[in-house]
């Protein structure tokens, strides 16, 4: 079984760890309303769906960033047909960690169930993260 989910905004990664003035560490208020805002995207899609505790869960990101104003033609082109990729912050294991840290005890019980995962920036015309989820046998 698989399923998908769009959460509409440009894409983020997760923050550096902060910590307190004992050395314990929190994740930092922005990373934290961004992983809400996946959440609710997520509930809104799929309601109370789960994967089972025992099962295993392959992960696909795409994170779409908007095309820059005044981009050339050649260049818009470019990066509507996927020659122009995003080389631009945030990285893309930062955007996979804030998506799988942001489900974790939701989607799944842990993201240790997660066993499979394939990430990619590319160019379109609204920004948004696009998060595919499928069963691993």
């Amino acid at each position: 079984m698989g399923v998908a989910f769009e959460v509409p905004g440009e894409p983020r990664g997760k923050g550096r760890p902060r910590f307190t003035r004992d050395g314990r560490p929190y994740t930092d208020s922005e990373t934290r309303a961004y992983e809400d805002k996946i959440v609710a995207y997520y509930r809104k899609a799929l309601k109370a769906f789960r994967w089972p505790d025992t099962g295993f869960v392959a992960v696909e990101v795409t994170a779409v960033y908007p095309i820059q104003k005044g981009a050339s033609k050649a260049a818009v082109a470019g990066m509507q047909a996927g020659r122009i990729l995003p080389s631009r912050k945030p990285d893309i294991d930062n955007v996979l960690k804030v998506v799988l840290d942001a489900l974790n005890g939701v989607a799944y019980k842990d993201d240790s169930r997660v066993v499979a995962v394939c990430a990619r920036k590319i160019y379109g015309l609204e920004p948004k993260l696009v998060i595919e989820m499928k069963g691993c046998e």
